[in-house]
């Protein structure tokens, strides 16, 4: 079989991954310097702890961090991006979470043990549990708990689907001018969930959410562009912005710009490029990415 037949077996065989709900209980963009407290803390011991940081600060920055990471990505994929960054950085798990089981007069522990309980992170999975962490601190104002709280209704998790319910809290925050929630709430109007179909909107706070640096936001613009959602079709704009997306970490675009490199939409073919994205997206626990890693590394060998 000739290179340019796999090729064609290929583009015959590759969907483009237009609209997938996503759900992102973590939304908005910590403006907090994280790079100094990473560098002297490698592994949680209070002994190698510098006296300028205390525990306390530390554990909390550390975690804002873990609310930062699962920001633009699927909760459901949560669990490998945690796992990776705990992993890279040498950080045992079990005392993060020994300190926000004892820290629950704070809204973020409390958020992040609903995560650590929707996902099983050092507990079972327990859905019931976790939406009534979520509610609990989004009565507290959190804001990644009313988004948490918008995808329980949204997906049910933990409670009955409830549309008008999640509209309302995507609404909420995204008034406040949170990105996620932009995000979401344009999934809403897209959809026709708990509000009127409205194409447009969709399109303007994807737009909006995109502009505020949310990665999600940024691959389902591009998503517009490609397909001509509202807007005339523009390829070139939807490859630029798969590119700035992917390369911020979005595992979503990172697939989309996979399939871009194989199909040969405004740049040329290029299987090791198709390659190295499929796989950044896989690392992420994206599973369309896994299979398409192992498919193209069978046809190239």
């Amino acid at each position: 079989m000739s290179n340019n037949t796999k090729l064609k077996y290929i583009d015959n065989s590759n969907e483009w991954i237009n609209w997938i709900e996503e759900s992102n209980v973590v939304n908005e963009l910590l403006h907090v310097e994280m790079s100094q407290v990473i560098q002297n803390f490698s592994r949680i011991n209070i002994k190698e702890i510098e006296p300028s940081i205390s525990l306390e600060n530390y554990y909390s920055v550390l975690i804002n961090k873990i609310i930062l990471l699962l920001e633009n990505t699927n909760i459901m994929m949560g669990k490998y991006k945690i796992g990776n960054y705990l992993n890279n950085h040498n950080i045992d798990i079990q005392e993060i979470n020994n300190w926000i089981l004892n820290n629950q007069d704070n809204s973020n522990s409390v958020f992040l043990l609903g995560v650590f309980n929707h996902l099983g992170i050092e507990v079972s999975v327990n859905k019931k549990k976790a939406f009534e962490l979520y509610q609990k601190a989004a009565n507290l104002e959190n804001i990644h708990a009313i988004n948490g709280l918008g995808y329980c209704y949204t997906y049910g998790t933990g409670v009955s689907i409830d549309k008008l319910k999640a509209f309302k809290l995507y609404q909420k925050i995204a008034n406040l001018g949170n990105a996620s929630a932009m995000f979401h709430l344009g999934n809403c109007y897209k959809d026709g969930f708990g509000v009127y179909i409205d194409k447009q909107k969709a399109f303007e706070l994807y737009q909006q959410s995109a502009n505020l640096g949310n990665t999600l936001g940024m691959a389902h613009l591009a998503n517009c562009y490609n397909g001509g959602f509202v807007v005339n079709v523009d390829k070139q704009k939807a490859f630029e912005l798969h590119w700035k997306a992917a390369n911020l970490g979005n595992y979503l675009a990172q697939y989309n710009l996979a399939s871009m490199y194989i199909n040969g939409n405004v740049v040329t073919k290029d299987i090791d490029q198709a390659i190295y994205w499929y796989k950044k997206s896989a690392e992420q626990g994206f599973k369309k990415a896994q299979s398409k890693v192992n498919d193209l590394i069978n046809l190239k060998f």
